[in-house]
């Protein structure tokens, strides 16, 4: 199988900064691959607050996860100043992908993408995209 290559936006809508810790790391002293992950759902959550929304009230319903991918660059370590930059993009009815760039202020450490689902968890289902939701991301 084919190695992995994201394509990332060339512009992104929201950035934040979130710092390494010393639970964040494994073994070989580097950033555990499993925590990029819980970094990506924290500045999703940041993101997400940026536009006055939550994966709970997403303009009137909720939204999760339906995929990801991450293509690990570099190693980061404790204390490191992760950049996130995130974009949305690939609109479908019930779905769109959240790209996301993460670095220091020297290297890229990993690009990811997780598609998210917009969903009903009172009626356990799969429901459409707000327009308000596409409105704002379409036409940034």
């Amino acid at each position: 199988m084919a190695r992995l290559k994201l394509i990332l936006p060339e512009s992104f809508l929201f950035s934040t900064t979130i710092a390494v810790r010393i639970t964040d790391l494994n073994y070989g002293n580097h950033l555990a691959n499993d925590k990029v992950l819980s970094i990506l759902h924290e500045a999703r959550m940041q993101f997400f607050q940026h536009y006055g929304y939550s994966e709970l009230d997403f303009a009137g319903v909720s939204v999760i996860m339906g995929d990801v991918a991450i293509e690990y660059k570099n190693q980061a370590f404790y204390g490191d100043q992760l950049l996130i930059e995130i974009s949305v993009q690939d609109f479908s009815r019930v779905s769109f992908d959240i790209a996301y760039k993460i670095s220091t202020k020297d290297k890229l450490i990993a690009k990811a993408k997780t598609g998210i689902v917009t969903f009903d968890y009172k009626n356990n289902k799969v429901v459409e995209v707000p327009e308000k939701i596409k409105d704002i991301f379409l036409n940034r």
